[in-house]
Parts: structure tokens; C-alpha cells; sequence
């Protein structure tokens, strides 16, 4: 006979340390704004964290192991997720989580552990952004429309890539477009009329150009050239479905939202039928935007704006991708390169 297997122990937290951790995310929606993305990203590593003290420490953890946890018991946390799979960045964004919560908790005298804070952070590699050349964007969003199976997606999936590299545009950003917030002309607005409130084509923005809502509910104005108007009117045109002025502006091929993971499959097809590197991504497209606006001369600030990045060294990293982009050109081009 086989012997029983060990009881699985329990993955769970006490009750009030349950009750802390939804505190601590109330607090940081309401008070800190974080993004509904971020919410659930820190959610998910805090279950984490106490799925794995559970099975680290033997039983439901509380305030009193919280506090009396050691480095090296962080350590052991992210050595776990490091085996799962987890990549520096993933780890860096589960330890800035277990910090924050750490801060709330002594925050309100229920657990007090300077472990935390005297944990580093691992070491993130050094990376770039892969944009496209120019001919290849435009290949891209002029393709857009061959691979779709009716005329209407055609005209729905070309208007998508414009924003994204017309604009610059994250995926979320163009999908999140309200109907009466559609950048085209004033007789094109939503039933006819001008859009009006926060629309872009509304008295506020004007008819070129798009109030955009990114991450940490950052708003920013975004100019929109002709021929991306010109697409979103072609899509309004051809689209078979009745588009209520607050609701979304892209649909899907069944009338409802259309769904981020459609646009990925449809770069993804492109992709394949231009013969493109696996860094064709829809992310790679506003990638692309912003290298291109800075090897034609874009100051940085400028470009900054336009992503509605928060700190302009997240906007400098572009400089590496045109100087990336320049020494290829001279290796290729050099005799004696």
C-alpha cells in the first residue's frame, strides 16, 4: 500500500493580516491613484508573498511573523519566484509591493520590520527599446488593411496602428477612446454634432488633436496628424455598428470592446507576411513614434509630452535607440567599417 501523502498545509494569512493587505489597497487607490493595472499587479505579489510565508514558515502568517521576518527570508521569496520564472523587473516591482505594505503596516503600529527596506533590489539589465525603421512602420500601417478578413476590420485595425504610430499612442490609450472623443473633423463627431466635454474635436482640444488619459491618470494633449483623422473617419464609415457617443470607439468583430489581445494578433499576422523581427509588437509601434520624432530633430521634452511619460529619464532612453540606430548606419555604410 502507498503511503498517505503529507496534508497540504493551508496557504492562507490570519485574518487581520488579510484585513491589512485590502486597507493597504484601498489606501493606495483612493489616496496614492495607483492604476487599476498596478492595483491588481500589487495584489497578486503581496498572495504571493503570503502563499509562500505560509508554506516558508509552517502556518498562516500574522503581524507577529511579519515583523519578525529576516532578510534572509527575503531573500527566500524571491529565490522562489526567480524559479518560477519571475525576471528582474517582476522581482524589483514584488519587492517595491512588499516595501509599500511594510511602510503601511508601521505606519499604524501593527508591525514594524526593517528588513524591508534594507533589502536590495535586483539588478536590472540594460535594455532598449526595439523600434522599427521608418519604412518598415509605414509598411506595417499601410498593410494593416490587407490581412483582415472583411473591409471594415481593415479599416478598424489601420486606424489602431495609426494611433499607435501616428501618435504614439499605448494600446490601452487607443482602446480606451470614447466614441464622442474620436479626432476627426467637427461634421464627423459623434451623431453628427461636435464632440463635446473632454472629446478631442471638442472647444478644449480642436479637431487635430486627442485628450489622452495614460498611466497614473496623467492627461495629456496629443496632436493628431491628417491621415490618422482620415483612418478613424474611413473605420466610422465602414463600421456596421451603432456606436453610443460614451461608449468605445473600436468594436470587435461582435460589436463589443474591441480586445487589446485582437490588435496583438493582428501585428502578429503582419509580422509574419512582411517578414519582420519578433520585436514587432503594438508597443513597438509608439516605440517607433518616439524614435523617429527624436532622429528628426525632437527635443526631449517635447517627446516626453507626447508619451505622457512622468520622469524625462524614462523619455532618455530614446537617445540610445537613435545612437544604436546611427552606428548601424556607419558600420553598413563605412568602407572600412
Amino acid at each position: 500500500m502507498r503511503p498517505a501523502s503529507p496534508a497540504p498545509i493551508l496557504v492562507a494569512a490570519r485574518a487581520e493580516l488579510r484585513a491589512a493587505v485590502e486597507d493597504w489597497l484601498a489606501h493606495l487607490a483612493l489616496e496614492r491613484r495607483l492604476a487599476a493595472n498596478t492595483l491588481e499587479a500589487y495584489r497578486r505579489d503581496l498572495w504571493q508573498f503570503l502563499h509562500f510565508l505560509t508554506r516558508h514558515l509552517g502556518e498562516p502568517p500574522g503581524f507577529e511573523a511579519v515583523a519578525a521576518l529576516r532578510t534572509a527570508d527575503l531573500r527566500a521569496f524571491l529565490a522562489a519566484r526567480r524559479s518560477a520564472g519571475a525576471g528582474p523587473r517582476t522581482l524589483a516591482r514584488q519587492l517595491a509591493a512588499l516595501r509599500s505594505f511594510a511602510r503601511f503596516l508601521d505606519r499604524r503600529g501593527l508591525a514594524a520590520n526593517a528588513a524591508f527596506t534594507t533589502m536590495r533590489a535586483p539588478k536590472q539589465p540594460k535594455s532598449v527599446p526595439k523600434a522599427l525603421t521608418v519604412a518598415d512602420a509605414e509598411r506595417v500601417v499601410d498593410t494593416a488593411d490587407a490581412l483582415a478578413e472583411t473591409p471594415w476590420i481593415a479599416a478598424r485595425d489601420t486606424a489602431v496602428l495609426m494611433l499607435l504610430y501616428g501618435c504614439g499612442l499605448r494600446v490601452s490609450e487607443a482602446l480606451a477612446i470614447r466614441r464622442r472623443d474620436a479626432p476627426v473633423a467637427r461634421g464627423e463627431a459623434a451623431g453628427g454634432e461636435a464632440a463635446g466635454g473632454e472629446a478631442a474635436g471638442g472647444e478644449a482640444a480642436g479637431a487635430e488633436a486627442l485628450r489622452v488619459r495614460g498611466k497614473g491618470g496623467r492627461e495629456r494633449i496629443v496632436p493628431v496628424l491628417p491621415v490618422v483623422s482620415a483612418a478613424i473617419e474611413a473605420y466610422l464609415a465602414a463600421c456596421p455598428y451603432v456606436l453610443e457617443p460614451d461608449g468605445a470607439l473600436f468594436r470587435g468583430a461582435k460589436g463589443g470592446p474591441l480586445s487589446p489581445r485582437i490588435v496583438q494578433l493582428a501585428v502578429e499576422r503582419l509580422r509574419g507576411a512582411l517578414g519582420l523581427e519578433p520585436s514587432l509588437t503594438p508597443h513597438a509601434l509608439r516605440h517607433s513614434f518616439a524614435t523617429h520624432l527624436l532622429g528628426a530633430g525632437g527635443d526631449l521634452r517635447t517627446i516626453q509630452e507626447l508619451l505622457g511619460h512622468a520622469s524625462l529619464s524614462t523619455t532618455q532612453i530614446y537617445t540610445a535607440v537613435d545612437t544604436a540606430r546611427l552606428l548601424d548606419i556607419y558600420r553598413n555604410a563605412h568602407p572600412r567599417a
